[in-house]
C-alpha cells in the first residue's frame, strides 16, 4: 500500500500544479489582456505558453498515468462510476485545452509581432482571446468537477 500512498500523493500534487498553473495563466494573461498594455500582453503570452510547456504538458500526462496506475493498484474496473466519470471529465478539459494551447501560440506571436512593428494587436488577436476565455470555460469546470471525484470518492477498504 506504500506505492499506492506515493503514487496518490504525487497524482495530487500533479493536480494541484495542473490546476494552480491553468488557473494562474489564465487569470494572468486576461488582466495583461484588459490592461492593454501591449508590451505588457506579450510578455504575458510569451509566459503563459512557456507556463504550460513546462507544467502544463507534463501534468496532463502524469494524471491520466497515474490514475491508472492507482486504479491497476487497486484492483478496480474503469466503468466504476467515478473513475469513468474523471476520465470523461479529464478527456472535456482536454479536448478544450489543445485548441486553447493553439490559440496561446498564435496570440504569443501576434503581440510579438505587434510589438515589433510598433502596431496595435489586430482584430484577428481579439476574437481569438475570445475563443481562449470561452473554451476556458469548460475546461475549468471540468477539472473542478475531477477535483471534486477525486475527494469524494468512494473506495471500499481504502482510506481517503
Amino acid at each position: 500500500m506504500m506505492t499506492y500512498t506515493v503514487l496518490k500523493t504525487l497524482h495530487i500534487l500533479s493536480m494541484v500544479l495542473l490546476f494552480g498553473t491553468g488557473l494562474g495563466s489564465a487569470f494572468y494573461k486576461w488582466m495583461a489582456d484588459r490592461s492593454g498594455n501591449l508590451a505588457h500582453i506579450a510578455v504575458t503570452n510569451r509566459h503563459v505558453v512557456l507556463a504550460d510547456w513546462i507544467f502544463t504538458t507534463p501534468t496532463i500526462v502524469f494524471q491520466p498515468i497515474s490514475g491508472l496506475w492507482m486504479v491497476c493498484l487497486l484492483d478496480l474496473p474503469l466503468t466504476t462510476p467515478w473513475i469513468a466519470a474523471s476520465f470523461f471529465l479529464f478527456f472535456v478539459a482536454g479536448a478544450c485545452w489543445f485548441p486553447v494551447v493553439w490559440l496561446q501560440i498564435r496570440m504569443q506571436q501576434i503581440a510579438a509581432d505587434a510589438v515589433a512593428e510598433g502596431s496595435a494587436l489586430p482584430a484577428i488577436y481579439w476574437r481569438m482571446a475570445r475563443w481562449w476565455f470561452w473554451l476556458g470555460v469548460p475546461a475549468f469546470t471540468a477539472m473542478i468537477a475531477v477535483v471534486a471525484l477525486m475527494v469524494f470518492k468512494d473506495i471500499p477498504g481504502v482510506g481517503s
